[in-house]
């Protein structure tokens, strides 16, 4: 399915869209990739999503990325003996080991982690920062803190802690179950939650053997600040801007959103801008201005992807705000500051065969005029090199590796086509890549197109040719 725009729609799916009607509505209006929430999906439920995800894209015969979300750690205050409790501020409050349930005085942390690890001068953010509490002492099994901002506590509310490293991974048991699970699927990529250092994605990877590609979520300020690290032990990485709001200066995101989309642009990984782009449209058919505008925004800086949460998978109205932000995007791409945006923002080409050939295939398509860049790519790499170009020109990536295809319908300008096999000499594919171009309604007869690909054919990242080749009449190579 031919889109109109470069950037990709990353829609999660729940309650409102879990039906095969409904995820081929969805495709149908502009969504390239479904998410699976984990922390709400069962196992079982996952699997009917691969699975009617998986036959929607055989309706369509097109490629179709599938993200399932990890859970990672919850952690959660304890009970109260009557609910809730209602605090004063610059009060002294405790957090203990004691599971006794808890009082004006203090509560439960039923996390030795967090005990051992929070030191004096430390916040806790508890119900996403409606009680700020300021750690005063600590001994390992205690933590005593004066409230800073807010006044009520209620039972198994979640802490956030913008100033503590806590020793444990990424991982919980609950997360390596789902993980096995998920690799016996048709899953492509492994969303990660509570990264704090590169260390995080060591286990992960260890586990996957490269059968799912790894993002990271980056949601804790520990993230941002190894955020170089990440990226490049990353196979893609998600700017969670609702957890970083948590834990970080509200103003700081947008600041922190540009250059976490910079930087992983200049590594050639893919960016995913996420959490509340479209958050009225839960409830409302149409979204704010501000919502719009911040979509926009998103675009305008070079995103990889934008992400749909609530308001595909619980909202009233699905199909409307994948409509909604599939026109804004498309609207944003054909502004006329748009291109100069996007080329002020292009990085250097790296010292590499890969790099050298994505950015003479770009330059000669534009002073050209050429219709389509055309990449083989078996392993991906080629791919993602080109997309990283954000040429002006349509980019066509072939793969005989479904896997690749899907894995790529995450990134920028990358239509995804699976091929039935490596071709059998260089005739062969020229012949392949303009018939696919013609086929696919992004050349005509008389069009010329640009074809990169490594030779000796079929050797994983070894791009190292360019030729130009025009379209016949009967849509393969002319002379």
């Amino acid at each position: 399915m031919k889109r109109s725009r470069r950037v990709k729609i990353l829609a999660t799916l729940g309650p409102a869209s879990s039906s095969e009607e409904m995820i081929a509505q969805l495709h149908d209006a502009g969504a390239d990739l479904f998410r699976i929430n984990m922390s709400h999906a069962s196992q079982d439920l996952m699997r009917e999503l691969v699975s009617r995800v998986r036959a929607v894209e055989k309706r369509a015969g097109h490629p179709i990325g599938l993200l399932a979300d990890l859970q990672g750690p919850k952690l959660r205050v304890g009970k109260f003996a009557d609910g809730k409790v209602s605090l004063e501020i610059g009060q002294t409050f405790t957090l203990d080991d004691d599971d006794t349930p808890g009082d004006e005085t203090r509560v439960h942390l039923p996390h030795p982690e967090i005990l051992e690890a929070v030191q004096p001068g430390h916040r806790l953010l508890i119900d996403d920062g409606r009680l700020q509490l300021a750690a005063t002492a600590s001994d390992g099994r205690s933590i005593t803190c004066k409230v800073v901002s807010g006044t009520v506590i209620s039972d198994r509310k979640g802490v956030s802690l913008p100033d503590t490293t806590l020793g444990v991974g990424a991982l919980t048991d609950k997360d390596r179950s789902d993980l096995d699970a998920v690799l016996k699927e048709d899953i492509d990529w492994v969303a990660l939650s509570f990264i704090q250092r590169p260390e995080d994605l060591a286990e992960v990877r260890k586990i996957a053997r490269g059968r799912v590609a790894l993002l990271s979520k980056v949601e804790k300020p520990q993230a941002v600040e190894r955020i170089d690290e990440i990226i490049e032990l990353s196979d893609a990485v998600m700017v969670a801007r609702g957890d970083l709001g948590v834990e970080m200066p509200l103003e700081s995101v947008p600041g922190i959103q540009k250059q976490i989309t910079r930087k992983a642009r200049r590594a050639g990984k893919p960016v995913v801008v996420a959490t509340q782009m479209l958050e009225s449209m839960i409830a409302a058919p149409v979204p704010t201005r501000a919502e719009v505008s911040d979509v926009a925004t998103a675009v305008f800086e070079g995103a990889d992807a934008i992400m749909l949460s609530a308001e595909s998978a619980a909202g009233d109205y699905p199909v409307e705000a994948v409509k909604t932000m599939s026109q804004i995007a498309s609207r944003v791409e054909r502004d006329p500051t748009y291109p100069g945006i996007i080329n002020a923002q292009r990085a250097e080409p790296q010292a590499t065969g890969a790099d050298a050939i994505s950015a003479a295939a770009r330059q000669i398509a534009e002073t050209l005029e050429l219709s389509a860049v055309v990449c083989y790519t078996a392993s991906g790499t080629t791919g993602l090199r080109a997309s990283r170009e954000r040429p002006s020109v349509p980019i066509i990536a072939l793969s005989p590796v479904v896997a690749t295809a899907r894995r790529l319908s995450l990134a920028w300008g990358l239509h995804c086509v699976v091929t039935d096999s490596e071709p059998s000499d260089l005739d062969d594919m020229v012949d392949r890549a303009c018939r696919i171009a013609f086929a696919e309604k992004f050349a005509k007869p008389g069009d010329r197109i640009i074809i990169t690909a490594g030779v000796p054919l079929g050797t994983p990242g070894a791009t190292n040719m360019l030729r130009i080749a025009y379209i016949g009449s009967d849509g393969l190579s002319g002379i």
